[in-house]
């Protein structure tokens, strides 16, 4: 009985310490956001269309 708990507080203590160094690293991860390339914002500005008349 005594040895049932002793592996069971082991696996509790591992799997606690496991948890704490994942969520550590999840929270040091750094996101980036992709630029859109300048060809692509070229093409989605607007152009005013040209006149019908010519005074």
């Amino acid at each position: 009985m005594l040895l049932t708990f002793i592996i069971s507080i082991i696996i509790v203590f591992v799997v606690l310490i496991l948890s704490v160094l994942t969520t550590s690293k999840a929270y040091k991860y750094k996101h980036t956001i992709d630029k859109l390339p300048t060809e692509k914002i070229k093409a989605q500005t607007y152009s005013a269309p040209e006149p019908l008349f010519f005074n």
